[in-house]
């Protein structure tokens, strides 16, 4: 028996639609990151990139559980020598939700070539609307 592998051209990608609202952070984003590696399909390959297109709607109304609000830090680094910025989930999640909500998905993506295409195909929207209605996406219930 020989080892399926999926051709660029038998792939078929799905547009997908998630609704954050009220939910826990990380199991919307771990949702999202297996719809975007494309884990949730019979013909997955860890090495071939089949996955589908994610839009992630109400990102501001995303929950964080316990003390992460205002325990939880996102560092980033200026480039300049003792500039490392800190910011409290609290104030980001008033702030960028969208970063927070993409910042989750891409640390649950590999950190590889295929991770990065993966990551293109994923959109955050801070409202219930979107405007990708054209591509006729269908709900994922978590």
């Amino acid at each position: 028996m020989s080892t399926y592998m999926p051709k660029a051209g038998d792939i078929t990608r799905k547009w997908y639609v998630i609704d954050a609202e009220g939910k826990p952070l990380g199991k919307v984003a771990v949702e999202a990151a297996n719809l975007l590696r494309g884990k949730n399909k019979p013909t997955f390959t860890p090495n071939a990139d089949c996955g589908d297109h994610v839009i992630i709607i109400n990102a501001e109304k995303v929950v964080l559980t316990g003390k992460k609000l205002e325990q939880k830090k996102y560092y980033h680094h200026t480039g300049y020598i003792g500039h490392l910025k800190e910011v409290k989930y609290g104030t980001l999640m008033k702030t960028k939700p969208e970063f927070a909500v993409t910042k989750a998905v891409k640390g649950m993506i590999p950190d590889n070539t295929l991770g990065r295409q993966a990551l293109t195909r994923l959109r955050v929207v801070k409202g219930a609307e979107h405007p990708h209605a054209a591509q006729k996406p269908e709900t994922w219930e978590l």
